[in-house]
């Protein structure tokens, strides 16, 4: 890294495991080609009735006089469109009984940007000198919280309880017993479902969470990427919450909507306006069309039914394949365990006492046309805690083309089955 560049630039212009895993997805995506079997990324499926519902909404926008010159050639306030603020606080309102304005909402560039801005707002260093931290109640968790500190490390992460489920499948609970909410704790962040373990936390978990956080008078941070009500890509029981002490961030990219880039900030007005001024300083405003596209959907409530009756029921039936065709692939005799698929979009697989390290395992898998993501990038906030279980771990998306999952599952089950031969062999 050049020695011209600064802190800030050295942190953010290094590479990453989100780099790498957006680098893997979008050259497979744009110039992959039939070979390529991308198992790697958060790309959502083209589901054909979600696509036709954008089309519809694009045709409505073109037939309003000056819709589409509105929707192109206008910014919008750095907060967000007004009407679609009002149309998310008034479906909160409405479904859950939250007592929210559209004072209390705020878009961002996606939900990547939400959370860049809120972990170097709430934690990082301080005018008086103290440093404070994020506390990850749950590692594994989302690799792209990584490398979004703009100073010094800022996450501390508490290892799960791993609960072993029959002979091949697993689930990480949360341990709170050495779960410590120190002074130097500015928030508390999950995502629910959990990327990239489809773990969802129980409305038990999150009220405990939610409990320490108000002790403390500290944020919960809850990231709703993949959660209800929409997307509500969930295959369980999970109530959505909300205070003044909760931010919760939504998205349009998992509905349907990646390329808009459309985040949705949920939190107290004074974070609200921070985010809102934040959006301002550095891009000016937000897209457009995402809100354009989805505003009377969210007026209508129309979300709501797309998300339960047609997104939801669809990655249901993925997950259980693509589950099916991992027993159907891998050898019963290898010490292989998916955990349980509650909600999102990937199969998160460990390998316990893998030969080499799922790094490796990678490198050979793309060698032979199979994209996935290594699990040691999503076990950070550990500290130099040397735990071997973080290179024993992969993520696969279930969400392209059913031959492209199976034909992945099956060369994973391969290279695995091989590297525990190696073992045996040297051994």
């Amino acid at each position: 890294m050049s020695d011209k560049f600064s802190n800030f630039g050295q942190r953010l212009c290094n590479g990453s495991g989100i780099g790498e895993l957006m680098d893997d997805l979008g050259n497979a995506l744009a110039t992959g080609g039939p070979d390529i079997r991308m198992l790697g990324g958060g790309q959502p499926a083209h589901i054909p009735e979600v696509n036709a519902l954008w089309r519809r909404r694009l045709e409505e926008i073109m037939a309003v006089p000056g819709g589409v010159d509105k929707m192109l050639a206008n910014y919008d306030p750095p907060r967000g469109n007004p009407l679609f603020l009002e149309s998310v606080a008034k479906l909160f309102r409405d479904e859950f009984g939250w007592d929210i304005t559209a004072k209390n909402v705020a878009i961002t560039a996606g939900g990547q940007t939400a959370f860049f801005f809120l972990f170097n707002t709430l934690a990082g260093e301080f005018k008086n000198g103290s440093a404070k931290k994020i506390l990850l109640p749950l590692v594994p968790e989302y690799i792209g919280y990584a490398n979004q500190s703009v100073g010094s490390d800022i996450f501390r992460a508490v290892k799960p309880i791993i609960e072993k489920i029959g002979e091949h499948d697993f689930k990480y609970r949360v341990d709170f017993e050495n779960l410590n909410v120190d002074d130097d704790i500015a928030a508390i962040c999950v995502s629910r479902p959990t990327n990239p373990t489809g773990n969802v936390l129980t409305d038990e978990e999150i009220s405990k969470l939610r409990a320490l956080a108000d002790e403390k008078g500290i944020p919960l941070i809850i990231d709703n990427a993949y959660g209800a009500p929409f997307p509500n890509i969930i295959f369980t029981e999970a109530t959505p919450v909300w205070n003044e002490n909760i931010v919760l961030t939504l998205s349009l990219s998992k509905i349907g909507l990646p390329g808009t880039r459309t985040g949705i900030v949920i939190a107290s007005e004074e974070v609200a306006a921070a985010v809102s001024s934040m959006s301002a300083i550095v891009g000016l405003a937000n897209g457009n069309v995402g809100q354009a596209i989805m505003q009377p959907l969210v007026e209508s409530g129309e979300i709501l039914k797309l998300s339960n009756d047609v997104v939801r029921p669809y990655y249901v039936e993925k997950s259980k394949q693509a589950r099916a065709w991992v027993d159907e692939c891998f050898d019963a005799s290898l010490p292989y365990r998916v955990h349980l698929s509650e909600g999102a979009l990937f199969l998160w697989l460990w390998f316990e006492d893998l030969p080499i390290t799922t790094r490796e395992l990678y490198e050979r898998l793309k060698g032979r046309g199979v994209l996935i993501v290594s699990g040691h990038y999503f076990f950070f906030g550990l500290g130099d805690t040397d735990w071997q279980h973080k290179n024993e771990c992969i993520r696969m998306t279930f969400t392209m083309d059913e031959r492209i999952v199976r034909e992945g599952i099956q060369i994973i089950a391969e290279e695995v089955a091989a590297a525990y031969g190696e073992k045996g062999a040297g051994g």
